[in-house]
């Protein structure tokens, strides 16, 4: 590299949280260097024992550097090379604290790990003059400080699958007015077992998903779901109409678009991987389970539901629970028995014995499992429900969505605005990012819930609180 080129490459200072956040984060600087504080690699020490997330990825970044560092025999003043294995596209280079720093930081006490981390910064500043010395951290503060230091100072963003989650993709898009006038051209429309199918030529076509819902509200409503796209022809299909009790799913109607939208989805067979984001109250688990129930006792497609949920609290933790992992789970799955009480009081004809067989019965094929025994399974012929999908990171939800056998389907629900767990965020959440990747594939399907149901207490709650 020539002094031009090396003076133009940044040098990021990362934090020991960003490593420990994303081992990989070394490889994702590509020309920018990296240089790493001995307290960086010290923290990394200290927090690499037990079996929790934290302490799997700080020993990561260690295998991490040791085949970085160990793989070179030069003076590591020159810094290390990053392109190793798959990484060839990264020309930066890794450099280590290799001196003892002495640097006053004004009105700082000097031996807390952030403050030793922002002396290497303004050494660093100091000695590169020509460079751009940057900071990286997922710890807000110490970015405070360094900015009021007058140090540039950065989140690590690699993370996150978008930067705003408005941009979310919604599942839905809304027709403009003129849609049929620039559309119609060239039409096609046919029935095939029932349902109703049209083939359109025009510009929109290609901003189109498949399995992607459209809808038009002006003088004929029309509501359809993207079927496929070729260049500028889209096949669309009518949706089923569940909002009128005929179409009813184990006794429950759709009470708006979007929930309508939802049912379709759930009630699909060729749709393996359905994800519903929405506030409280919009109707996502119990519009879940009764499309499961609904296709495991009465079109028996499915096996059984299996429910599981990540067990993070909102307030202080309850401590250990007895009993089996059934049980164990029971405190959290209070959301399930809420829901099944309404399902079940949908029978008006059956009574009281005949409701209490129905509940035993319906119990019987519900599974709740806990997250931390999923690894290594494979479920057949089954309806899986992740709830709170919310608090998941990325890795979390790769190993529970790959645990889907033959037949089986994933069904993802959470509130992104509702996130208990510490280290996440709504542009990290492994929710958000099934949504953003599953996006367009022939078996996915998503709706982003609206309106909520539940009461008119609840909604305004949602609104103002």
């Amino acid at each position: 590299m020539t002094k031009k080129q090396i003076e133009a490459a940044k040098l990021f200072v990362l934090d020991t949280n960003v490593l420990m956040h994303d081992p990989s984060s070394l490889f994702r600087f590509e020309e920018h260097d990296i240089y790493l504080p001995m307290v960086t690699l010290e923290e990394l020490d200290n927090n690499k024992k037990g079996l929790t997330e934290v302490a799997r990825n700080a020993r990561q970044a260690s295998r991490n550097l040791e085949e970085i560092v160990g793989t070179t025999l030069i003076d590591l003043e020159l810094g290390c090379p990053l392109s190793i294995h798959g990484n060839k596209h990264v020309t930066g280079r890794l450099f280590l604290q290799t001196s003892q720093v002495n640097v006053e930081l004004p009105g700082l006490a000097g031996s807390k790990a952030d403050n030793q981390i922002l002396g290497v910064v303004m050494a660093l500043q100091h000695s590169h003059p020509n460079r751009q010395v940057i900071l990286v951290s997922k710890d807000i503060n110490i970015r405070i400080k360094a900015r009021a230091l007058g140090m540039p100072a950065e989140d690590y963003f690699n993370d996150k699958v978008l930067e705003d989650t408005e941009l979310l993709y919604s599942g839905m898009k809304e027709l403009p007015a003129d849609f049929w006038e620039k559309h119609s051209k060239e039409m096609e429309s046919w029935q095939e077992s029932g349902r109703m199918f049209y083939r359109l030529t025009g510009p929109l076509c290609k901003t189109f998903l498949i399995n992607e819902f459209v809808f038009f509200e002006y003088e004929k409503p029309f509501h359809a779901m993207v079927r496929s796209i070729e260049g500028n022809t889209a096949v669309l299909e009518v949706v089923k109409d569940h909002l009128i009790p005929k179409n009813n799913v184990w006794g429950i109607t759709a009470r708006n678009r979007e929930q309508n939208f939802a049912l379709n989805l759930l009630m699909d067979p060729e749709v393996d991987f359905v994800s519903l984001l929405g506030q409280a109250g919009t109707g996502k688990t119990l519009l879940t389970l009764a499309s499961a129930l609904t296709q495991v006792l009465d079109t028996k497609i499915y096996s059984e539901i299996i429910m599981t949920r990540v067990t993070v609290s909102v307030g202080e933790d309850i401590g250990f629970l007895p009993g089996t992992e059934e049980e164990k789970m029971g405190p959290w799955m209070g959301a399930l028995d809420d829901n099944l009480e309404v399902l079940n009081k949908s029978d008006e004809d059956a009574g009281e014995w005949g409701r209490a067989a129905t509940q035993d019965l319906i119990r019987s094929r519900i599974k709740v499992k806990s997250l931390n025994f999923m690894r290594g399974r494979t479920f057949l012929n089954k309806f899986l429900i992740i709830d709170e999908a919310q608090n998941l990171t990325p890795k979390q939800m790769k190993t529970l969505i790959t645990r889907a056998g033959p037949g089986t389907k994933v069904v993802c629900l959470g509130n992104i605005a509702q996130i208990d767990t510490p280290y996440l965020t709504e542009g990290s959440s492994g929710l958000t990012y099934v949504v953003d990747r599953f996006k367009g594939w022939g078996h996915n399907g998503h709706v982003t819930l609206l309106r909520g149901e539940r009461s008119r207490l609840a909604d305004f709650a949602a609104e103002v609180l």
